[in-house]
């Protein structure tokens, strides 16, 4: 079963160079680790300041070791610089469809 990694932390204009350089450090070489299957960086169009780190990895072996990682300190440091309490969720995947799924339905 596939595993998605999700937080959402708040970033004030005058730490958001910060936190984007950080995550740009750090995107790329998560996503040549073992089991990344994806990695996307999203900002909310209502709200500025809040950007949403998402991860998806292939199994819970591989997410435990990205959290163990030595770059995970990097993504531990984002979530000290949110101005609000970060939120984090980890979502396990039993089954993943594309628009053949829709295909179906509308037939």
């Amino acid at each position: 079963m596939m595993i998605s990694a999700t937080l959402r932390i708040v970033a004030p204009l005058q730490q958001r160079k910060r936190v984007m350089e950080i995550l740009r450090s750090i995107s790329e070489p998560i996503k040549a680790e073992p089991g990344c299957i994806g990695l996307n960086i999203y900002q909310d169009l209502d709200d500025k300041e809040v950007i949403i780190l998402e991860e998806v990895w292939q199994s819970q072996t591989d997410l435990d070791r990205h959290i163990r990682s030595e770059r995970y300190r990097s993504i531990l440091t984002l979530m000290d610089m949110s101005s609000e309490p970060p939120e984090i969720r980890f979502n396990t995947i039993a089954h993943s469809a594309g628009i053949e799924a829709i295909q179906a339905v509308r037939g």
